[in-house]
């Protein structure tokens, strides 16, 4: 199905220099998502992910899917692990993530917006993509390996800024199904991110379409399947689904036999509409208000 991938299917690409070492899978792009990216980084051991930054305009949310590490935040290192999520608005910490010894496995989600610059304290750059700002030279990856690993201290007690599924807010469905709310938890502000777990059979949240929110699902658990307007598809543990606003399609997800369990991301716009197609009712999200359609 269109915008239905796994990531078994995607091709990674390396970024290695200095201390910075792993695997990148961009699973937005190979999902057709449109306006939020999403990328998967196999971080090696005792390797950093990315050089320290902050970004100018997006907001970005990431979430561990296995082994550990660090947080590192303005100088400030935090214990991370599988399970964990952890926010980083625009225009606050510097912040990159070191893996342990057994490396570190993440999701990185992030917005795509063209007018953010993107800061690196250590190097002494800013990235304007697709150049920086004293154009040529080295790369801003090359100037923070150059700057040598970030000095890492003792370790802090963890900001309300990182969380883990325990602390998840709940929302039980008539189906059955748990929806634990992770991004107010973490206080993000633009997108939101949440794990949803379907029992065996059960429907999730029944068929809709955005008229201006994107959504991306990855599926950790079970499988089951999406039905993305007329089209299903089976789904399992890797399937990367991307819902982009404005198709008209209703999508929703079943569980099969083992039940089903997925992170959904998406970005929180005031203005959105929600149809049901079963009901025939629609949503305004800013307001909070569901109204028949009485569509002909």
């Amino acid at each position: 199905m269109k915008h239905v991938a796994h990531w078994d299917d995607v091709e990674p690409y390396r970024r290695e220099i200095g201390h910075i070492a792993g695997d990148w899978y961009d699973l937005g792009r190979a999902a057709g998502s449109v306006d939020v990216g999403l990328k998967r980084i196999q971080v090696d051991p005792g390797k950093w992910s990315t050089p320290a930054h902050s970004e100018g305009a997006e907001e970005e949310i990431f979430f561990i899917l296995g082994g550990d590490g660090i947080s590192w935040q303005d100088g400030e290192p935090y214990e991370v692990s599988e399970g964990d999520v952890l926010v980083h608005l625009p225009e606050r910490e510097a912040h990159t993530l070191r893996a342990g010894a057994d490396g570190l496995d993440v999701l990185a989600y992030g917005q795509r917006k063209t007018q953010g610059n993107t800061v690196l304290p250590r190097a002494g750059v800013a990235w304007m993509h697709p150049s920086w700002v004293d154009v040529g030279g080295p790369t801003p990856w090359e100037r923070e390996a150059a700057v040598g690993e970030p000095e890492v201290g003792e370790i802090s007690p963890r900001p309300s800024r990182i969380a883990n599924l325990s602390q998840g807010l709940p929302w039980e469905l008539e189906t059955g199904a748990v929806d634990l709310n992770l991004g107010d938890v973490v206080g993000s502000v633009e997108t939101g991110l949440s794990h949803m777990a379907i029992p065996a059979g059960a429907e999730g949240y029944p068929p809709h379409c955005h008229s201006a929110e994107e959504e991306l699902f990855v599926v950790l658990e079970g499988s089951g399947t999406a039905r993305l307007g007329d089209e299903s598809g089976e789904v399992r543990r890797g399937s990367v689904v991307s819902r982009p606003a404005g198709t008209r399609v209703a999508h929703s997800f079943t569980a099969g036999g083992e039940g089903l369990a997925y992170i959904a991301y998406g970005t929180r716009e005031p203005n959105d509409v929600v149809y049901y197609p079963r009901t025939d009712e629609i949503r305004f999200r800013g307001v909070g208000v569901t109204l028949p359609a009485g569509k002909r």
